[in-house]
């Protein structure tokens, strides 16, 4: 389960030996239906004009095989899968609508006024892809879906903030302005990537709301059966993980991007393996 768009949704468990083989057709359908479409609008040269121009036929793709007519063309081999996943697992089509909305959003909106804005960014552009994957797997509550959706938007803020000076340095403003005033921080302070006492703040901040949300679902990951399961397990830990280096490096991920090595992997398995459902364990400070 994974928030998207996260640098071309690097952690969703595409085709891994967690997913169950029955599964994972759908699961690398919807993927390469979202990674497509974030491609479409975030990659290459195309100006926005092209982009939303693209992302409209891209939409009425979506229309027809949702109306059970085949599409021909550049896209074919996103939405034949995609179709059959549909006739198989019955996947909600106004999720995948969703998606396609954030992305069309990225093309013209580049800051955000408050959390709300930001939380409903990611209700459309992480979400849909949580309750896909819960619906794969036979999970359908609203207890569900509510720390299903905590996990994905904790997945999409952790992205933003480990990517804080790549995405300003494209000019695109994540964290929420009232957030950004109230450190005393500025908005071309941020696109000018200064690391500083306030902007650090800021960060740290940001990561504590981030790590809230994502241990408020965390218990999530008991519900859902078997390997898929542990999938998810593995898919927290990473993003607290990431908050971990993101704090061990003073918060100053605007001046470097934090990634995960290695020998961060065994540590991700023994926390995955310690987690239990009524206390998931808060990752330690990253050294």
């Amino acid at each position: 389960m994974h928030a998207v768009s996260v640098d071309h949704y690097e952690n969703f468990p595409v085709a891994s030996v967690l997913c169950p083989p029955r599964l994972r057709p759908a699961v690398a359908a919807i993927y390469w239906f979202a990674r497509t479409a974030d491609d479409i609008a975030d990659e290459g040269d195309a100006s926005p004009a092209e982009r939303l121009a693209a992302l409209a036929q891209y939409r009425a793709a979506l229309e027809s095989t949702v109306a059970g007519q085949a599409v021909t063309g550049p896209w074919q081999g996103v939405f034949g899968p995609l179709a059959e996943a549909m006739k198989v697992h019955h996947l909600p089509p106004a999720l995948l609508r969703d998606l396609l909305s954030a992305f069309e959003q990225d093309v013209v909106k580049h800051d955000y006024a408050d959390r709300a804005e930001l939380l409903d960014y990611c209700r459309r552009s992480a979400n849909p892809v949580g309750r896909l994957l819960l619906h794969l797997y036979g999970v359908d509550d609203d207890p569900a879906r509510r720390q299903s959706d905590a996990i994905c938007t904790a997945l999409q803020l952790i992205n933003f903030w480990q990517d804080l000076g790549v995405d300003t340095a494209r000019g695109r403003l994540y964290p929420p302005m009232v957030d950004v005033a109230r450190h005393g921080v500025t908005a071309q302070a941020l696109l000018e990537r200064q690391d500083t006492a306030a902007t650090r703040a800021l960060v740290a901040d940001l990561v504590r709301w981030s790590r809230e949300l994502m241990l408020s679902g965390a218990p999530l990951a008991h519900r859902v059966p078997g390997r898929a399961g542990w999938e998810l397990r593995l898919v927290v830990q990473g993003g607290l993980r990431i908050l971990d280096r993101i704090e061990g490096m003073d918060f100053a991920s605007i001046a470097k991007r934090p990634t995960l090595r290695w020998f961060d992997v065994p540590l991700l398995f023994w926390r995955a393996l310690c987690m239990r459902p009524a206390a998931v364990p808060m990752a330690s400070k990253a050294t």
